[in-house]
């Protein structure tokens, strides 16, 4: 008989009660966890977790009928991602075959769909399912939630260990609060909830909104309309110059891409680390930023010379206060003989027309609203914490966060992309991949150990918003213009970019600061040590003595040289600092 054997089949009457006497170290519990969507965000946790962990239950409870998210859901003209597209891939799935530099929201959504398959995580997903109340239950450490089913108007009952807010920042969008609004007679649209079977040849439109969606929507619908009027109630900063230009790739490129591995990894490190330069363009007064705000006002002039619009649609604070936009063929379409700018805002909507701040009226067909979405992160059901407090209420005056990922006094929640995550100034995929990792280094630890619940703690939140709004004075997010990263405010607090780089903030999560959180357990800590034996020893077919080694070849434990090794220092010369972005920086 076996030590262990023996161990198992001894009498353990005398020793106090603890369930894992009969287990080695570290034994995998059941977890069972439930995420909010399956966008980008819910995808990617529900890869990382099946690719690292066994013994879990996961669902992603999403509200469409696909996944996606907003790539499913914005259907626009002219809808396509801001950045280019072989920097929006995940950093082990590329995609040789992107057609554009800035691929459509089809193509886009093609990709995730793709990638959903080929890893088989529809079996996670239930469609057509609302999250519609959470409420953290102590006594039994688990999230006690509600779904809606969208097709049956049922409610179903459901729980889970952890609950993961996958999201997202950009899914809840709203109609623009004008009085008339639904007394207009013709189409109403809104570009997230675009219907493409509406036909627009020889109608007169009315846009309303020049954020993203407004600056791509207006030079893909010109070649149809009769005619545009585009509402433009503040300036924006447009990238007018070549290296932010649209162009399809050729069937050559597209075919030396899939050949060639090498050739597609070097385009993708490329175009991602011109992006990652990016980030002094967003400090006060930075030689970046003076030059290139400097070079976008005279580049927009240019495009604008004789319109008379010089003054009126080229901003006065500093480039990147609100979010980079490429604008391909926007400074163009407002200066076509077929669009009519309107330098302000619409007070009214009446059965035909659109009444301007001034008081002129406008008659249309059809008006499309680009008028974005709720980015207040308030949450869209009620999330009940520990303390029987709704998250709403906690966040009514801030979304006091911990790095993005969670918050105080709501155990075992986590959020994808929350409150000032680096959303807005370099690469976004990598953020969610990052993440992730984080999240299931703390599920680790949960599964494998006897912990009840994990939260952060709050002095460590609260320290955290108060270095982030003192930074924050430093950057061009905080000058006056209205944005979404102030919750659409011209002067609030930013509640949805982080106090660095994204190179800065996978260095800051790359390991988790335990000492920031507080953990509750179920009876003694020490209780996972179980009967004394290894998880190596359990198993037979393992080398029970791997750590023997020809040399040291461990990883360096000091971060430093941690670093250097992970980024390979001294492989790459750099231009100097203070210069401008490389060509094809988005």
């Amino acid at each position: 008989m076996s030590a262990v054997t023996h161990l198992e089949s001894s009498n353990a009457q005398s020793i106090p009660s603890n369930p894992l006497w009969n287990k080695p170290i570290h034994d995998q519990r059941p977890i069972k966890i439930a995420c909010i969507g399956a966008g980008a965000a819910g995808l990617i946790f529900a890869y990382k977790l099946q690719r690292s962990f066994e013994n879990f239950d996961l669902t992603l409870y999403e509200k469409n009928e696909d996944i996606g998210g907003t790539w499913l859901e914005n259907k626009y003209p002219g809808c396509a991602c801001d950045i280019a597209a072989h920097a929006y891939t995940w950093t082990f799935e590329p995609n040789p075959n992107w057609s554009s530099v800035y691929a459509g929201s089809d193509e886009i959504h093609g990709y995730f769909s793709r990638f959903t398959d080929k890893y088989g995580l529809r079996k996670y997903c239930q469609f057509k399912k609302r999250l519609s109340r959470a409420e953290w239950d102590d006594e039994k450490g688990q999230w006690n939630i509600e779904i809606t089913d969208l097709e049956t108007g049922n409610t179903i009952h459901d729980w889970c260990h952890f609950l993961i807010n996958g999201s997202g920042v950009l899914n809840a969008w709203k109609w623009p609060n004008i009085p008339g609004l639904d007394t207009f007679e013709g189409d109403v649209l809104h570009t997230a909830k675009y219907d493409r079977s509406l036909d627009l040849t020889d109608k007169t439109v009315a846009l309303i909104g020049t954020g993203s969606s407004g600056i791509q929507v207006l030079p893909a619908i010109l070649p149809k309309v009769k005619k545009a009027i585009t509402f433009n109630r503040s300036p924006t900063w447009v990238f007018p110059t070549q290296a932010f230009e649209q162009r399809h790739y050729t069937p050559e490129e597209i075919e030396a891409f899939a050949a060639d591995p090498k050739k597609l990894k070097d385009h993708r490190r490329e175009l991602d680390t011109n992006i990652n330069r990016l980030y002094p363009l967003f400090i006060r007064d930075s030689p970046l930023q003076e030059n290139l705000t400097s070079t976008m006002r005279n580049a927009m002039a240019e495009k604008l010379k004789g319109s008379g619009l010089e003054d009126k649609v080229i901003p006065t604070w500093g480039v990147g206060c609100r979010r980079i936009t490429p604008g391909v063929g926007y400074l163009e379409a407002l200066t076509h003989e077929k669009t009519e700018v309107v330098l302000s805002g619409v007070k009214e909507i009446t059965a035909k027309s659109l009444i301007s701040d001034e008081g002129k009226e406008y008659t249309a067909d059809v008006i499309i609203c680009a008028t974005g979405f709720d980015t207040s992160y308030m949450p869209r059901f009620p999330i009940i914490g520990s303390n029987g407090q709704s998250l709403a209420d906690a966040w009514k005056d801030e979304p006091t966060n911990y790095l993005g990922l969670a918050t105080p006094g709501f155990p075992n929640y986590f959020m994808m992309a929350g409150p000032n995550s680096p959303v807005g100034n370099g690469p976004f995929l990598v953020v969610l991949e990052a993440q992730a990792d984080y999240m299931l280094k703390l599920i680790n630890r949960y599964q494998t150990e006897n912990i009840h619940s994990i939260s952060p703690k709050l002095e460590a939140a609260q320290d955290l918003m108060e270095y982030k709004d003192a930074h924050m004075k430093r950057m061009v997010w905080d000058l006056e213009c209205r944005s979404w990263y102030k919750s659409g405010s011209s002067s609030g607090k930013i509640t949805a970019l982080w106090v660095g780089s994204s190179l800065h903030y996978l260095e800051t999560i790359s390991d988790p600061r335990y000492e920031d959180f507080n953990f509750s357990y179920n009876g003694n800590r020490f209780a996972f040590l179980g009967n004394g034996f290894s998880q190596t020893e359990m198993d037979v077919t393992a080398d029970w003595s791997y750590y023997l080694r020809d040399a040291d070849d461990g990883p360096f434990l000091g971060r430093a040289k941690h670093r250097r090794v992970v980024t390979k220092s001294g492989t790459v010369e750099r231009p100097q600092e203070g210069a401008a972005p490389a060509r094809g920086i988005v």
